[in-house]
């Protein structure tokens, strides 16, 4: 099976090609230039990888949540991609890849969400797979959910923003924060493997962002 995965959640960008489990990624820090690099970094992916994209099975985006311009410019992409050879869709939960990029046993996910919040997400490892055990969110950080127990892995730039609010809101059961920790395409494609290979993936038109947050930005007064 050939899967090709693309993600611009964040500041970053990544396009990654699973072939048959082995991974090719390429991921550059783009800032605010995805749009103009995407395309680019499919046909240099596809070209490492020695395939058209009529040969793929199935494309995998960044499906949410994240920057509401790089959500919007991944799913486009893979639509436009998509649409000519009715190749089959999956959004990938950009918090649940990054579950599966930290490895930790229990993993508390959090990105930057702007505004004083964030977009957070736990999990716990199952054998090879990440189950969800607080969906994602947006949240202050001092009022992010409980963990149950300790051990805990916290990552991603939301630990970067806001460390010393999760720290006190989370104390002894945080085990480790690893903020370096981002949504990869690589990681989505793993994850969107299954999905391709039960049938589960979706029709281009069907594809969607998802948000989370509705509102993108403080009013005057609210700043």
């Amino acid at each position: 099976m050939n899967i090709l995965a693309l993600d611009t959640s964040t500041e970053h960008c990544s396009v990654a090609l699973w072939r048959g489990g082995v991974v090719h990624e390429h991921a550059v820090r783009a800032g605010q230039a995805h749009s103009a690099m995407l395309t680019g970094m499919v046909d240099s992916v596809l070209a490492e990888g020695g395939l058209r994209l009529s040969v793929i099975d199935g494309i995998a985006y960044g499906q949410g949540p994240g920057s509401f311009t790089g959500l919007r410019i991944a799913c486009a992409v893979a639509q436009g991609l998509a649409f000519p050879a009715d190749i089959p869709l999956a959004g990938i939960g950009t918090l649940h890849a990054m579950a599966l990029a930290c490895g930790a046993a229990k993993v508390v996910c959090c990105l930057d969400a702007r505004m004083q919040e964030i977009y957070h997400a736990t999990y716990v490892r199952q054998g090879d797979a990440y189950i969800e055990v607080s969906a994602p969110r947006v949240c202050a950080p001092a009022a992010a959910p409980e963990l149950q127990g300790k051990g805990w892995t916290g990552c991603g730039g939301g630990f970067a923003a806001y460390r010393d609010v999760l720290r006190q809101r989370y104390g002894a059961a945080l085990a480790a924060i690893d903020d370096g920790v981002y949504p990869h395409a690589g990681d989505m494609a793993r994850l969107a493997a299954p999905l391709f290979a039960a049938g589960r993936g979706i029709r281009a038109e069907e594809a969607a962002p998802l948000y989370i947050r509705e509102k993108v930005a403080l009013k005057t007064a609210e700043r």
